[in-house]
């Protein structure tokens, strides 16, 4: 095998790999490798294009492993294989969560550094918000940040619906406070969809000192003597001088770690790997969001649905093309909100996404008339599942196991969001726009609860934000340290969505980029910005 060596290499160009790859690479040799490819068409630069993302476009193609607690489901686990992650196939919100998430990362988990005034910086510092730039938003950063300019008249009428519910108006959930009802504020930049590639990225084509390399699926981190070496993809060794930095995501880098022999001894005996490093935590700790909706028909053309036509696709196009305006421009949800199913929790623990079209994601009805959707997610999971092997073969899936509703509690949750969401839908200024619920529909009473259950578990799906299978944390129990690096194995880290000790209330697309930016300080031994005041 020949081999090329590097300072860092770094195997996955999602999000978190993109951020560490254009940071790193400014004094140093970085190699990136991605098992996907591109993601340079159309689909990947207009917002719209996120309707055909879930259904399997730059995806893996995995699901779950039958879910115990929702009647033996198994569910399409989106995946991106893709060069920009999530963040080239997403919906395109931009939320960072609470601060007390971080906090909570510090306090319990142990990880002194990443409270909230500690990672405030650097979220600020990637991004470049077209509207604020204050003591909680960046505007000089590459992440191209903005409002909505697409909306409907139906959306409006939902953020009315809302308060009538009881939700204060938010004119910016990343600012100083989460709870209320609003716009999202989107990863969107000139009307093209500001994926971390793009951003991050592009602008770097002619930077010697990095090296990108595309269809790259990486087999095993290669350890000598207790040391990451290097990686091997394609039957090819690339060494690494310095250090190894797996950013796979959170199925990803479990998986890879557990193929190369780092993760429980147990398990990998069992899958037939060769243990080089028993390290129990790789593979734990899974936590999702699962998603229940109410499914509306309305009572004209008040949603996107009615661009599905192929004549009115064909001038949403055009319009796009020559004017930048129209419904290419929307990434479909584009307000929301958070709210309370207990008002004595710490924050909020609902999120709603409202949706301008029906069947937009993979496994919600499409209906003939159009329609529209409001997605509630429970944010705060108790229940944690695991990433395993099916066997040592590396094309073989993972075993995807976010054992969604193992604590009761998550599923009494979720049914009072969707109960939520219900309502709001049914409030006085969506009645113009509304002439029915379809989903759950009004043969599902709010106090029949075997009909809910079996709607939740018929409809419940992934929100697309599983995190926490490389944990860190304080104690020798976690996979990763504070400063990102892999216990038992020398000049090996992970920096991704794995490594957070437990979900953030919200997408985490932002999260991931922040933990990103920190991590790329942290590596490279520069001094860490100053927290925030």
């Amino acid at each position: 095998m020949g081999a090329k060596e590097h300072d860092y290499v770094i195997v996955g160009a999602g999000a978190a790999g993109c951020v560490l790859a254009a940071r790193l690479s400014e004094d140093a040799s970085v190699l990136l490798l991605e098992a996907g490819g591109a993601g340079a068409g159309y689909l990947f630069r207009w917002p719209a294009g996120f309707a055909r993302m879930t259904k399997g476009v730059a995806s893996w193609g995995w699901s779950t492993v039958p879910q115990r607690h929702m009647g033996g489901r198994r569910l399409w686990y989106t995946q991106a294989k893709v060069r920009g992650g999530g963040s080239a196939i997403n919906a395109q919100i931009y939320t960072r969560g609470h601060p007390l998430d971080y906090d909570g990362w510090r306090d319990d988990a142990g990880c002194e550094g990443w409270g909230w005034r500690d990672v405030l910086p650097y979220f600020k510092r990637s991004e470049g918000n077209e509207r604020w730039a204050d003591e909680h938003h960046g505007a000089e950063g590459p992440l191209g940040i903005s409002t909505p300019r697409s909306a409907l008249p139906i959306a409006d009428a939902f953020i009315r619906a809302a308060q009538q519910y009881g939700l204060p108006y938010n004119p910016d959930f990343n600012g100083a406070r989460q709870e209320g009802v609003g716009q999202y504020q989107l990863s969107i930049r000139d009307g093209r969809r500001s994926a971390v590639s793009f951003c991050y990225l592009d602008p770097l084509k002619e930077r010697k000192s990095l090296e990108v390399e595309l269809e790259a699926e990486v087999g095993r981190v290669v350890l000598e003597q207790g040391r990451a070496v290097g990686v091997e993809a394609g039957g090819r060794l690339r060494r690494a001088r310095r250090e190894v930095i797996v950013a796979a995501g959170a199925i990803g880098s479990p998986r890879l770690l557990q193929l190369s022999g780092i993760g429980s001894a147990a398990h990998l005996e069992k899958a037939g790997v060769k243990v080089a490093c028993d390290l129990p935590a790789v593979g734990e700790n899974l936590q999702d969001h699962v998603n229940l909706c109410a499914l509306c028909e309305c009572s004209g053309d008040h949603s996107y649905d009615s661009v599905l036509r192929p004549h009115r696709l064909l001038a949403a196009g055009i319009q796009y093309l020559l004017f930048g305006t129209g419904p290419v421009m929307s990434p479909l949800f584009e307000t929301g909100g958070f709210w309370y199913s207990d008002r004595q929790a710490r924050s909020p623990e609902i999120q709603f996404h409202f949706g301008q079209g029906s069947g937009i994601e993979k496994g919600i009805a499409k209906l003939d008339n159009p329609g529209v959707t409001l997605n509630s997610a429970y944010l705060r999971p108790r229940s944690r599942g695991t990433v395993r092997l099916a066997s040592a073969n590396p094309a073989e899936p993972p075993l995807i196991d976010p054992n969604y509703w193992a604590e009761p509690a998550d599923l009494e949750d979720s049914l009072r969001g969707l109960a939520m969401a219900r309502e709001i839908m049914a409030q006085p200024a969506l009645q113009p726009f509304i002439k029915r619920e379809v989903l759950p529909g009004p043969e599902v009473g709010g106090k029949d609860r075997d009909k809910l259950f079996d709607y939740a578990c018929r409809m419940g799906k992934t929100d697309h934000h599983p995190v926490g299978t490389c944990r860190m944390g304080g104690g020798e129990d976690s996979a990763v340290d504070p400063q990102l690096r892999l216990r038992g194995v020398e000049a090996l880290r992970v920096c991704d969505s794995s490594v957070m000790p437990a979900v953030v209330s919200s997408n985490t697309n932002a999260a991931t980029i922040m933990v990103a930016e920190r991590g790329a300080d942290l590596i490279a031994g520069r001094t860490p910005l100053p927290p925030a005041a």
